[in-house]
């Protein structure tokens, strides 16, 4: 089959996103508390919309789409794709059920893998399927996260499974950037984003990137020590963020540091785990605190090479923006990264939520300096 390699990507992307809702009930996929969380079945239908909308609506002469209220209630920002539902009103709808919904995927799954069985897409179809397997990947990460602030609200002490929450980070020797011009961005032939090329030159200083990742402990010292209560520590937004929202720690630390919230339930405060679940302006304020800095995108991409990551997404201390020369992919997906290139911060890396095979350390997310539902963390960095 030509497309061999492509279809048990699919299937397997496919059954993943399901496995990681195997454990919940349709009551837990309805709920939409804040304005950055989406309604777990609303996950599991969009990425189906995906699939539906930019593979089999535009390549299959004749197709009908399986509910003609779908495309209205599962795109998410493709301003070429039509009308759309409000983000913040995605948990307003009881309908269609979550079992409709898995009825939903079914359908769209068996359609798509008839298609690369019988070779019947033509090349831009199969390359849009691979971007949907990519895009599917992405909404597994947002699902375990939104799952998880979700679950943490209930007063029972729900365990879902264990990710791995409090496993110790690697340590070993920082990595010496020396001065110089270095090439970053994506260089090969497999797939990446269109926001990680075009490659180019960047400079970058003497620089030290540390090996290991802030952790709980010494993030408490910062606590212990005024972090949150000291505004020299912060950026204005950031301490106008303290103020307003109240925070005192990160998200799902208990107040005594006892205990700490895990998608295994509660577990006893994990001291030498990476600390996570923080925002740009804590990381940036804990690093103002230590003497040091987050590292650049750039410095962080070169340290790649050397430094042990994957636990935590990283903040770095860049602004999302476009690489020299960047181009966007045409038509409706070029919608995909370019446009959100303002008031957001990149982070590196990869984190213990994210699906094996979809990271590499050219892969620039991206989050507004205020959100901390993610498994971030911080990395320091000073010059020399």
């Amino acid at each position: 089959m030509k497309n061999e390699k492509t279809h048990t990507k699919f299937s397997g992307t496919r059954k993943q996103t399901e496995q990681i809702c195997a454990n919940v009930s349709p009551e837990d996929t309805v709920l939409q508390p804040e304005i950055f969380i989406s309604p777990p079945k609303w996950h599991l239908a969009h990425t189906t919309w995906f699939f539906e909308y930019f593979v089999l609506n535009e390549f299959l002469p004749n197709y009908k789409p399986f509910h003609s209220e779908y495309f209205l209630l599962f795109n998410s920002y493709y301003e070429g794709a039509g009308e759309k539902i409000k983000r913040e009103k995605r948990g307003f709808h009881s309908r269609p059920t979550y079992s409709e919904i898995l009825a939903y995927r079914n359908h769209i799954t068996k359609e798509i893998c008839r298609g690369l069985e019988h070779n019947i897409f033509p090349e831009e179809a199969v390359r849009r399927i691979e971007l949907g397997i990519q895009h599917e990947q992405q909404h597994q990460e947002l699902l375990i996260c939104d799952l998880k602030y979700i679950l943490s609200l209930n007063v029972e002490d729900i365990s879902l499974f264990n990710l791995g929450e409090l496993d110790p980070g690697v340590s070993s020797e920082d990595f010496h950037i020396k001065e110089g011009v270095y090439e970053i961005g994506y260089k090969g032939d497999e797939f990446c984003f269109d926001n990680e090329t075009p490659r180019h030159k960047t400079y970058i200083p003497n620089v030290v990137v540390e090996n290991k990742l802030v952790t709980n402990g010494e993030y408490m010292i910062f606590i212990q020590e005024g972090g949150y209560k000291n505004h020299q520590f912060w950026h204005d937004e950031g301490w106008q963020w303290v103020k307003e929202s109240g925070a005192k720690r990160p998200l799902y630390w208990e107040k005594n540091h006892s205990f700490f919230y895990t998608l295994n339930g509660k577990e006893i405060f994990p001291i030498d785990a990476p600390v996570t679940h923080i925002n740009f302006y804590e990381a940036t304020a804990f690093a103002n605190w230590a003497g040091k800095r987050l590292p650049t995108e750039a410095e962080w991409e070169i340290a790649a090479q050397k430094i042990n990551y994957g636990l935590r997404w990283e903040w770095t201390n860049s602004a999302y923006l476009p690489y020299p020369g960047y181009k966007p992919w045409k038509g409706i997906l070029g919608e995909y990264n370019g446009k959100f290139m303002v008031n957001q911060m990149v982070l590196r890396g990869h984190s213990i939520a994210t699906p094996m095979g979809h990271e590499r350390p050219t892969y620039r997310n991206f989050f507004h300096p205020e959100l901390r539902w993610q498994f971030t963390g911080i990395r320091l960095a000073y010059d020399l």
